[in-house]
């Protein structure tokens, strides 16, 4: 009777309610009757009903020992077996939305975003008032750094059942994504003062605190995890990372202590380790200091393992493409927009310095670093084909394929995409995405017009930088000396070759030029971003606008001459990066000039 009724489901949808209706009574604890009527009462227009006819297959669904199996599965992050136990569980009812949800999560697990998506959107068209699967939704955007798209689920969320915790801490995340940081800090103000316990919120409160200037409250919320747990090494990371604050000496025997306990996780240990260093280094114990460091990157390395071979590949595969005969072919075709400015290089390279000038300006914007630019290329690469587990398969090579239509397409998606991120009318926005040097071609070719600002700095100040600095997401290069000289070195010889393909594309910003002669520097610079010059970018220390990265506190005060040469106690220490960067480092002479690779 169940599937007569479902064969009425497109032609007649009330004869299908009237048929399950007749059923019930024997089928009561059957999730397929109740999945039946749902759809039924939905092609009826009757949502309400719908809804509760859904939800209650839902329920029903989870008394059924395959999917109960499968979420113990899961509880024990054992994949496999709970993809085993949903398939069998979906082969006979290809519909059970909780199983597809389960199925959505192990795919988020494993990092297969795009699939967890979809069948995320599979299950909210069967039961759209399934709550939990929309929260799930907002969270995989959120992750796909789509926050525009996560924020409207969310707000779905709300208008269904109103908010509680779970998801306003995941829309506190979002906000904080979107610029949004007054209101994202009210969030976890009030998540804080119900679950003083969770100690995330409080280093993702302190995080928010420093990035609008609060400094002093940033301390108190870091202060406030290690009250509750003195070996929590992200709050000792996060007043590390507040480059002003100084650690007391209980602080450094209070660190160095916790850093020896044999029962402490290596997330604490490499977050205390990178603290202890920088302590260390406050009181001119390089050695010592170094040592910490060294340590702190050999964790986070194997955690996080870097394919030099992936990253030479790509970058050969770019410059092959990426011809002066290429761009010449394609002019004229794109998104014509002239309002983006980008700003890119490695890490610690003085970006922050040059963002925070040229959002001084009266007609520029700072928003942050963005992630759209890698976004795209990501959906790029998976659309030529199957996905891979690292580095790029099918990108940048496809890039040649695409029509005139489908580069201004996504030069256009690019500018409604970070149109979220902008709050105010000014003509043009920043874009301050470091690792955007790797997709320099895929801009120039969506957006020719754009302007992009290349900050280079010498690569042994770069290098030791990024090694001493814990980020707070990928950047895996960074994880060793070795690592950085390689990846320093590709990221040379591409933005060269790009150089010669595309003359005039890229303005290159020396760090220590700039600090030696801001104003000649900064003068140049607003030229070269087609800006009329403004006293204000001289006085860029003043702007009280919020800052995201690590160099918030450095970019609110006046150049310090002193702080360029502070990786040379360190010089001895850095052989294996000098042997790695090679004639990145051979190139770099003494009056600052980069010399062509």
């Amino acid at each position: 009777m169940i599937n007569e009724a479902a064969g009425y489901l497109h032609q007649d949808p009330a004869r299908a309610v009237s048929i399950i209706g007749t059923v019930l009574p024997d089928a009561a604890r059957n999730p397929e009757a109740y999945r039946v009527l749902g759809a039924a009462f939905r092609r009826l227009g009757q949502a309400e009903d719908a809804n509760r006819a859904e939800l209650a297959a839902i329920e029903l669904s989870g008394e059924d020992p395959r999917l109960k199996a499968a979420g113990e599965a899961l509880e024990a992050d054992d994949l496999e077996t709970a993809k085993t136990l949903l398939g069998q569980a979906l082969q006979e009812a290809p519909n059970d939305v909780a199983a597809l949800r389960m199925l959505a999560e192990i795919a988020a697990r494993a990092g297969f975003l795009d699939q967890s998506e979809q069948l995320l959107r599979r299950v909210l068209d069967l039961a759209p008032g399934f709550v939990y699967a929309r929260i799930h939704l907002a969270r995989v955007l959120h992750t796909q750094n789509r926050p525009a798209e996560a924020l409207a689920e969310l707000d779905a969320v709300r208008a269904a059942e109103g908010d509680h915790d779970d998801t306003l801490m995941l829309r506190a995340a979002v906000l904080s994504r979107v610029g949004e940081y007054g209101e994202a800090i009210e969030l976890y103000t009030q998540l804080l003062s119900r679950h003083p316990d969770v100690l995330e919120m409080w280093t993702s409160l302190a995080h928010l605190q420093k990035t609008v200037g609060q400094q002093e409250q940033a301390v108190e919320s870091s202060r406030a995890a290690l009250d509750q747990s003195p070996t929590y090494g992200e709050a000792w990371w996060s007043l590390a990372n507040l480059k002003n604050y100084r650690f007391s000496e209980a602080d450094v025997t209070a660190m160095e202590t916790s850093a020896q306990s044999p029962v402490l996780g290596d997330e604490d240990r490499l977050h205390l380790l990178f603290a202890l260093g920088k302590a260390k280094e406050e009181r001119g114990a390089y050695a010592d200091s170094f040592a910490s460091y060294e340590r702190a990157n050999a964790i986070r390395a194997t955690q996080l393992p870097y394919n030099p071979a992936a990253n030479d590949a790509f970058v050969e595969e770019s410059i092959k493409l990426y011809t002066r005969e290429f761009f010449e072919a394609r002019a004229g075709m794109g998104e014509h927009a002239r309002d983006p400015i980008f700003i890119l290089g490695m890490p610690r390279s003085g970006s922050t310095l040059i963002e925070q000038i040229l959002a001084s300006h009266p007609e520029v914007e700072g928003t942050a670093e963005l992630p759209d630019i890698i976004v795209l290329a990501r959906q790029l690469e998976d659309s030529g084909g199957p996905s891979r587990n690292e580095g790029w398969r099918n990108y940048p090579a496809l890039v040649k394929d695409l029509s005139p239509e489908a580069l201004r397409s996504l030069g256009a998606l690019y500018i409604e995409r970070t149109r979220i991120q902008r709050k105010t009318d000014r003509h043009y926005f920043l874009d301050k995405m470091p690792n955007n040097w790797v997709h320099v071609g895929l801009i120039h070719s969506i957006l020719p017009n754009a302007k992009i600002i290349d900050t280079r700095r010498h690569p042994l100040a770069c290098g030791f930088s990024n090694f001493k600095q814990h980020f707070a997401r990928g950047q895996e290069f960074s994880y060793g000396l070795e690592r950085f000289g390689h990846y320093y070195r590709s990221y040379v010889r591409l933005m060269t070759s790009f150089d010669q393909a595309a003359p005039g594309a890229v303005y290159r910003v020396l760090h220590e030029r700039l600090v030696e002669d801001p104003t000649e520097e900064i003068t140049g610079l607003l030229e070269a971003a087609g800006l009329p010059f403004n006293e204000a970018c001289l006085r860029f220390y003043e702007s009280k606008r919020p800052v995201r990265t690590a160099s918030a506190e450095q970019v609110r005060r006046p150049i310090d001459k002193d702080a360029v040469d502070q990786w040379r106690h360190y010089e001895d220490f850095l052989g294996p990066l000098k042997t790695a960067l090679g004639d990145a480092l051979e190139h770099w002479d003494g009056s600052l000039q980069q010399v062509p690779a």
